[in-house]
């Protein structure tokens, strides 16, 4: 492994402050010491709790519980709802640096990461919130003479929410804060790698429903556990919305199960995400974007930039900058100050960064970087330095999703061979453009350009705000989550038709009298 050594001050052993963080969050001991689950810290490798685990038949009387939760909240006017979120949001704020901590020892993010990751939260129950005022629907003209069309919408059950490892809270906030305005409970089954940020905001969650005051028992429960858990939750047709964030091999599984029943799925699935460089690129900027975006977080990002496109004219001024950025950054432990990349979230991690990296190889490509780093008192921890991979085509390695730090790099001789490239991938979450063109930019946005859920022009492809609708098209799965309008995924909607007059006039034309 390369020498290196995690910058900073030295450090207290995780485990301490993992149980110094969950006391001062509230969460009972008996959650996470003596279960049956071992919970690793990426930071150093090392076990930091035991925690303890549900079973498939423990989620049928959790959804019972739901079920019950559900019929009552609904009947809670929306604006009552959204007071309990704004209490939610509350707990959050004070108590936004014990849990970004949490957030940076248990999932490996830098410390800013951690604490913005928290503010995502925050900033998704101010915008639920205001929404508990605003779930219109709409009156429609009607073709019948004394009649009035209108549409209105309707809680629609317990949403089940299963999370992946690299947002390991805010993910949940963005489906729970919609989702409880919405009127309905919650069922919430965290990556089996991160249940202690989750134990944490349950905690949170509890005591904003003790200060509310009538939220009804049972309105959001935790079910840490494996696969069992996770098809238990698909399977209960008791549970009408299923919203499901992880690998595109999970999600065939969740929504063929879920479909099967008619039930609804919220999928956010695997995202190849490239940026296109173009000649007229303010490459400075380009720099910095594609960096934070390729390397940030060590590429567990669901919207990190795996491909990168960059026209042959600037490719030799702007490739060798990017290589000498990548053999520099700061890779050490998260929470010193001057990292920028933590560690991968384990051995599984590492080792498929290596095999994508060998296949690149047998490729032809020309990788730098990828290697392990060595950092002090990590020894069973994976931290690696990012790989930038020049190739020549996109094979089948680079048109995969790899969840690690490597960036492909592949040249073109114009904008419609660079959105052929961008959009030649099964997945389509996320992509973007530099460009000081207005026409390549606005080309890029069109129908005939991006077809990603985003395309963002002069920024990367990741740090996506609350406020649009975030999720993407073909294997990404089609879900959107958190701003916009995403919070009809969590309704039923009814199409209501009132005669106010004497009459009995036929949509159509049609007659049928009787007499």
């Amino acid at each position: 492994m390369a020498n290196r050594s995690a910058e900073g001050d030295a450090h207290r052993p995780v485990a301490q402050e993992v149980a110094e963080l969950m006391r001062a969050l509230g969460v009972p001991d008996a959650s996470w010491r003596g279960g049956a689950r071992q919970s690793r810290s990426p930071i150093t490798g090392e076990t930091v709790a035991h925690v303890a685990e549900a079973s498939a038949a423990h989620v049928a009387d959790a959804v019972t519980r739901s079920v019950d939760a559900f019929e009552a909240w609904r009947t809670v006017p929306a604006p009552r709802r959204g007071e309990l979120v704004r209490l939610l949001g509350e707990e959050l704020r004070a108590h936004k640096a014990e849990l970004g901590r949490l957030v940076t020892l248990e999932a490996g993010k830098v410390l800013s990461e951690g604490l913005g990751e928290v503010q995502e939260m925050i900033d998704i129950c101010d915008f639920a919130v205001g929404l508990s005022r605003q779930l219109y629907g709409l009156t429609i003209a009607s073709e019948r003479p004394g009649h009035r069309m209108m549409e209105t919408w309707h809680p629609v059950g317990p949403v089940a929410i299963i999370t992946a490892f690299n947002f390991p809270v805010a993910v949940w906030s963005w489906n729970a804060a919609l989702a409880l305005v919405c009127g309905n409970s919650l069922l919430w089954k965290p990556s089996e790698k991160t249940p202690l940020t989750a134990l944490a905001v349950q905690a949170l969650f509890e005591r904003a429903a003790a200060v509310f005051g009538t939220a009804p028992k049972g309105l959001s429960q935790l079910l840490i556990g494996g696969a069992d858990v996770g098809a238990a939750l698909t399977d209960d047709p008791r549970v009408p919305v299923v919203s499901a964030t992880g690998s595109t091999r999970m999600g065939r599984i969740v929504g063929e199960r879920v479909a099967r029943r008619f039930g609804r799925s919220i999928l956010e699935l695997g995202g190849n995400n490239a940026a296109i460089v173009c000649p007229s690129a303010d490459l400075d900027l380009a720099l910095r974007g594609i960096a934070f975006a390729a390397m940030g977080t060590a590429g567990q990002r669901c919207t990190s930039l795996r491909r990168l496109i960059v026209h042959e004219s600037v490719y030799d001024t702007l490739v060798p900058r990017l290589a000498k950025a990548y053999a520099s950054v700061s890779i050490g432990d998260p929470r010193a100050a001057a990292t920028l990349i933590g560690p991968l979230i384990d051995k599984d991690g590492f080792d498929n960064m290596q095999k994508a990296l060998e296949a690149a190889r047998a490729a032809g490509a020309r990788v730098h970087g990828g290697e392990r780093v060595d950092v002090a008192g990590a020894a069973d921890a994976y931290y690696v330095r990012p790989a930038l991979v020049e190739i020549d085509e996109q094979v089948e390695i680079v048109r995969h999703e790899t969840f690690a730090p490597i960036l492909y790099v592949l040249r073109c001789s114009g904008l419609p061979e660079a959105i052929k490239l961008q959009n030649g991938v099964p997945q389509g979450l996320s992509s973007s453009i530099f460009t000081n063109d207005m026409r390549e930019a606005e080309t890029f946005m069109s129908a005939e350009g991006s077809d990603c859920g985003i395309a963002n022009v002069n920024i990367g492809p990741s740090g996506a705000e609350i406020g649009g609708a975030f999720g993407g098209e073909k294997e990404t799965g089609g879900g959107r989550e958190a701003g916009s309008d995403a919070w009809k995924a969590y309704m039923r909607r009814a199409t209501n038709t009132i005669n106010y007059s004497r009459q009995l006039p036929l949509a159509q034309g049609v007659s049928f009298d009787i007499d």
